[in-house]
C-alpha cells in the first residue's frame, strides 16, 4: 500500500501492489493463476495510483468470448469533479484468445470460478491476477488452518534452536 506523508495524504503508487484479496485464499483453493491487463478510464487509473481500490467481493466471468471483472470498487478521483467514472462498473480484462478459451473450458466445469487475487501496477499498466478456483468445504478450511499452525510452530522451533 501507499505510504502516508506527514499531512496524512498518501504518496501515489507508481509500481507495486495496490490491493489484495486475502479472504479469497481462505474461501477458495486456487488451481491456476493468470495475469491480465484491464481496460480502464483515466480517472480510474489516477484513483488506483492513490491506492484506494477494494476487491473484497470482486469476481470475473467469461461472456461471449470476453472476460469481465465485476464488483471491483475503484472510488471516484476527487480532482476530476464531474468527469468521474462509475465506481463499481464492469471492467474488461485483456487476455490472449487461447487463454480465454482455456478459461471458458475450466469455468464450465462444476464448482469452478474466477476470483481476482491481486491488483497491481506493472510499469505503467494496471494489471489484475485472477485465479481459477474451487470453493473450500469446512473440513478443507480446518485442514488449511492446521497446516498453517504446524508450519508456524516449526518455524518458531527452528528460530529458537538458532
Amino acid at each position: 500500500m501507499a505510504k502516508k506523508k506527514k499531512g496524512g495524504v498518501k504518496d501515489p503508487i507508481t509500481s507495486g501492489i495496490i490491493a489484495t484479496n486475502r479472504r479469497a485464499s481462505h474461501k477458495y483453493e486456487f488451481l491456476d493463476k493468470y495475469e491480465c491487463g484491464m481496460q480502464l478510464l483515466g480517472t480510474e487509473v489516477k484513483s488506483l495510483r492513490q491506492g484506494t481500490a477494494q476487491m473484497a467481493d470482486a469476481y470475473a466471468v467469461v461472456e461471449k468470448g470476453e472476460v469481465w471483472l465485476l464488483n471491483l470498487h475503484i472510488p471516484h478521483y476527487a480532482p476530476a469533479a464531474g468527469n468521474n467514472h462509475q465506481p463499481d462498473r464492469a471492467r474488461k480484462l485483456l487476455l490472449h484468445r487461447r487463454q480465454i478459451e482455456k478459461l471458458t473450458g475450466q469455468t464450465a466445469e462444476k464448482g469452478l470460478t474466477l476470483v481476482p487475487t491481486k491488483l497491481f501496477f506493472s510499469g505503467p499498466n494496471a494489471k489484475v491476477e485472477i485465479a481459477v478456483s474451487r470453493g473450500k468445504q469446512l473440513h478443507d478450511k480446518r485442514h488449511s488452518l492446521k497446516e498453517k499452525e504446524m508450519k508456524r510452530e516449526m518455524d518458531r522451533a527452528a528460530r529458537h534452536r538458532r
